[in-house]
């Protein structure tokens, strides 16, 4: 039974679209023509049938009705009630033939014309589908080394248009996304080298030395080991980053003036002015990626300022807002602060990671909330979280 099963299912046509919608166009047709060829045919026995018991033929009258005057037809009895009855019979053999063969003739015509919408639901569905299997080819040759290819299909705007367009905008996202994970990459293999790189200098210089003492091992010893906590803090931050974007599933509430309070006490800086306005305000979520989301805002609004500037954290209502003074950031930068290893004016083996804001972001993507930075006027940024 499987065998028969499996060359029954290769010796059938394969179940295309087109072939499915050239039998949904023949289905519909040979639906229609089967109801108005069965009223027409109803229709037409219906007029041709006679109305009750009326007989077509009397001859000459019936016998109640008196003979007209003058009237010269014989009367003949017996007789001609047979020949009325067989006119009758005759009659009614021929509106039967009528009507077989009516029936017969539309049955024929029917299948007829159900090949004929067959043939042209056939070529219909074919011109119709023709877009999508551009789109279909186009599609095939489109791979991770040649992302920017798009569809751009023509055409009236229609549904094959949209589904083209789409197309289009989601390989857009993919190449950002490839472009962006390239990039990350290579930054990380950067910033990864570096300390490995000064770790692996000091240790060389360190035994190369052949007047080395105690204390200038046990300098070099700590000097690897800060290099070593430097590489610590970038694997963890790029962990919080692959976090971040990997979403979260399960949401608590929590309190996030209680939590600000806490990292505001612990971040207090001694060179800069830190003014707080923090009421409670529940909010829910991924505490601990909160938490850290918090900690770089305030960390990067220290970080980055002028020495007697000022820090500015409000939160309520579920907005939390941290504004700081600083240096100048132009608007056309601001979007660039938000990706990794990104930094303003400053190398990249500088004191920060450059993936604060690329962390804040990926954290409040993850918890489906807006994050916006806005620069002042005077330096500094303000930016605004607006949790759920």
């Amino acid at each position: 039974m499987g065998l028969f099963l499996r060359l029954a299912g290769r010796c059938l046509p394969r179940r295309t679209v087109r072939l499915r919608l050239t039998l949904l166009y023949g289905g519909l047709f040979l639906l229609c023509g089967a109801g108005v060829l069965t009223a027409t045919y109803f229709l037409v026995r219906h007029a041709v049938q006679p109305a009750g018991n009326v007989r077509l033929f009397r001859y000459p009258l019936d016998s109640a009705a008196p003979a007209p005057a003058g009237s010269s037809l014989p009367m003949l009895g017996v007789e001609a009630e047979q020949v009325a009855a067989k006119a009758e019979e005759a009659l009614a053999a021929q509106r039967q033939e009528v009507l077989h063969q009516l029936l017969v003739q539309s049955g024929i015509a029917l299948a007829m014309m159900v090949a004929l919408a067959l043939a042209l639901g056939w070529w219909v569905a074919g011109r119709v589908l023709r877009r999508l299997r551009t789109i279909t080819a186009a599609a095939r040759k489109i791979s991770a080394t040649n992302l920017h290819q798009r569809l751009a299909p023509s055409g009236p705007d229609d549904e094959l248009k949209e589904l083209g367009d789409t197309f289009d905008e989601l390989l857009g996202r993919l190449e950002a996304a490839f472009q962006a994970q390239r990039q990350f990459v290579a930054n990380a293999s950067h910033e990864l080298r570096t300390p490995l790189a000064r770790q692996r200098t000091i240790g060389q210089v360190a035994l190369d030395d052949p007047d080395a003492t105690m204390a200038s091992l046990r300098a070099a010893h700590e000097r690897i080991l800060v290099a070593g906590a430097q590489q610590e803090r970038l694997i963890e931050a790029m962990l919080t980053l692959t976090r971040g974007h990997g979403g979260i599933d399960v949401r608590h509430p929590f309190d996030l003036g209680e939590m600000v309070t806490e990292v505001v006490d612990v971040h207090r800086p001694p060179d800069l002015t830190l003014r707080t306005t923090i009421e409670p305000c529940l909010v829910s979520g991924h505490r601990a990626l909160a938490e850290r989301l918090v900690v770089n805002l305030v960390d990067n609004a220290i970080r980055h300022n002028v020495p007697g500037g000022w820090v500015e954290v409000s939160c309520g209502s579920g907005v939390l807002t941290v504004t700081n003074s600083g240096p100048v950031v132009p608007a056309t930068e601001v979007d660039r602060l938000f990706q990794p290893f990104q930094r303003l004016g400053r190398a990249r083996t500088g004191q920060g990671l450059g993936l604060g804001l690329s962390i804040v972001q990926a954290i409040a993507t993850a918890h489906d909330m807006p994050v916006t930075a806005t620069p002042r006027q005077d330096g500094g940024l303000t930016m605004r979280v607006e949790f759920a």
